[in-house]
């Protein structure tokens, strides 16, 4: 059953207010995720935060149940790297997600090099993520959300048409 509210600003969902939110399988931390969760919300989404340590067949599942706009991959315990390329690899082998925008963000590996930072994210972004955001880049992805598309007025109208993140 689902307990999700069937309006957001007193207008109807659709799949274009849609965005998940979660961590790679290895990663447990959860304060990442009410900041996303709260960030979006605030830019008019409808938000499914799936949690901590979410394994890539759940995550699959929810994006197959949802049909999100957006999805949003946090990580804090440093391994965001690999299990981001196994994570993008997944959603991106499935034929009902090879466009859904897909973002990670957090600290996506332990080394400290600028040099090896720039290869993971290269790496993330050949295996199909659509943005990469290094720990600390939030300006970066308020920026990436508000060219998404616009937040919605606030009298619940938005301001322009929805675009695809």
């Amino acid at each position: 059953m689902n307990h999700l509210p069937s309006t957001v600003d007193d207008r109807p969902l659709d799949t274009a207010d849609t965005v998940v939110v979660t961590t790679v399988a290895s990663d447990s931390h959860t304060w990442n995720l009410v900041f996303l969760h709260l960030l979006l919300e605030e830019r008019g989404y409808r938000v499914v935060n799936l949690g901590p340590c979410v394994p890539e067949t759940l995550l699959l599942t929810e994006c197959l149940r949802h049909n999100p706009a957006l999805v949003v991959v946090s990580s804090v315990n440093g391994h965001g790297h690999a299990d981001g390329l196994r994570l993008a690899r997944t959603l991106r082998a499935h034929p009902g997600l090879t466009a859904v925008p897909l973002v990670i963000g957090g600290k996506l590996g332990v080394s400290a090099s600028a040099a090896e930072r720039g290869r993971q994210a290269a790496a993330l972004l050949e295996a199909g993520f659509d943005a990469v955001f290094d720990d600390g880049q939030e300006e970066d992805l308020r920026r990436y959300l508000d060219s998404a598309r616009p937040a919605p007025a606030l009298a619940g109208v938005r301001s322009g048409a929805a675009g695809t993140p």
